[in-house]
């Protein structure tokens, strides 16, 4: 059964949202109104979710499509995330107000669905419950060929009567495994480590061998009772999990770069198929630049940075890395401290000229001043 929330309130808050005109809620327009990948039928990651739920023993999960702008307290609060989260902070999560949020991970689809009344009914009837969902999340994160700050998820959630049994990790290792089998073949060498979620306990990971390599491709974990009872939910228990379906996208193709997701390149898109390696097009030259300035410490965060960078550069910002720090209140001022970055510009349709690249780093440099007030060195 496929379930769709109601976006009434995302659509108000929106409404609310299109009558500013600030640097943050331009660029959070601009992540909302891009491609959903897990829905694309033409990408990867949309091939990906359809292998996934004919997995045998997801087949018969409900399928919930929740709102992209979700309340802060429902994602931290609800789930268990400490008050001093690094999640919940505005360095790492997309305000849209002081209430809401750009959702940070697909699992807040528990509260979702639990608050469904056909679920509810189902509830009522001692019945076993199974779900999946998928889609963008939004996370601030630094700028290389791996990570953006927009990618898909895609969890799961089971849930049993105790009256009926209790489920064990034994049994969430179990589904794990058909998992990864299922997709990555039963052949595939595995094995687990414990990890921590806030909103599971016990918890694990499941890393694969590739190439000689253990790669962590998926999360998992029992929901903890407390949890489930802040969505009026008692006397039920179960397993879940997630993976990013970027992640094991780019091990199914050995993709260079994440951007090429996104990519409208014909020569790029055909190669975009699971299992296939992808044979590079093409590869442009980079363009190196390097960035450095002294700031007022207080105002300055990395991440938030990243996003001033992504404005000005877009995709053509392939890395960003930190190359020097360093403070010296006698050389810079009291409470301030220099930054070093080198820039990565590299297009992935075409060979960016000198005069391209200065003009955007100058933009860079000039925002940077604009935003931070920053003295550039």
């Amino acid at each position: 059964m496929e379930i769709r929330i109601d976006t009434t309130k995302q659509d108000l808050i929106l409404k609310d949202f299109e009558e500013r005109n600030d640097a943050e809620s331009d660029r959070i327009k601009r992540y909302l109104a891009m491609s959903d990948l897990s829905r694309t039928e033409s990408s990867p990651l949309f091939s990906l979710v359809e292998k996934t739920k004919s997995i045998n023993i997801l087949k018969s999960f409900d399928n919930i499509i929740i709102p992209e702008i979700v309340s802060a307290s429902v994602s931290f609060d609800l789930f268990n995330f400490a008050p001093d989260h690094v999640a919940r902070s505005k360095s790492d999560t997309y305000y849209v107000d002081e209430e809401n949020i750009l959702r940070t991970h697909d699992t807040v689809m528990w509260y979702y669905y639990l608050g469904q009344r056909d679920i509810q009914e189902r509830i009522k009837n001692n019945e076993s419950l199974g779900v999946i969902c998928y889609g963008k999340v939004y996370r601030k994160d630094e700028i290389d060929r791996k990570h953006m700050n927009i990618f898909h998820q895609m969890g799961g959630l089971y849930l049993v009567p105790d009256i009926e049994k209790v489920l064990t990790l034994d049994d969430l290792r179990e589904a794990l495994v058909e998992i990864v089998e299922g997709l990555f073949g039963k052949e595939t060498k595995y094995r687990f480590l414990d990890d921590t979620f806030p909103y599971t306990d016990p918890s694990l990971q499941i890393e694969v061998e590739l190439d000689g390599k253990w790669v962590e491709i998926m999360g998992g974990g029992m929901p903890r009772k407390d949890v489930l009872k802040n969505f009026g939910l008692e006397g039920y228990n179960g397993w879940a999990f997630g993976f990013g379906l970027e992640r094991l996208a780019i091990i199914s193709m050995e993709l260079p770069d994440i951007r090429l997701l996104w990519s409208n390149d014909e020569r790029v898109k055909k190669q975009l198929i699971l299992g296939q390696k992808f044979k590079e097009v093409s590869k442009y030259p980079a363009v190196i630049r390097d960035i450095s300035f002294i700031v007022e410490k207080a105002n300055f965060t990395p991440n938030d940075y990243f996003d001033l960078v992504r404005d000005v550069i877009g995709d053509l910002a392939e890395e960003m890395a930190l190359i020097d720090e360093y403070e010296n209140a006698e050389k810079f001022g009291e409470g301030n401290k220099s930054y070093a970055y080198r820039i990565t510009y590299r297009s992935l349709e075409k060979t960016l000229t000198d005069e391209e690249v200065n003009n955007l780093h100058k933009k860079l440099e000039e925002k940077t001043v604009e935003v931070y007030k920053a003295k550039i060195r």
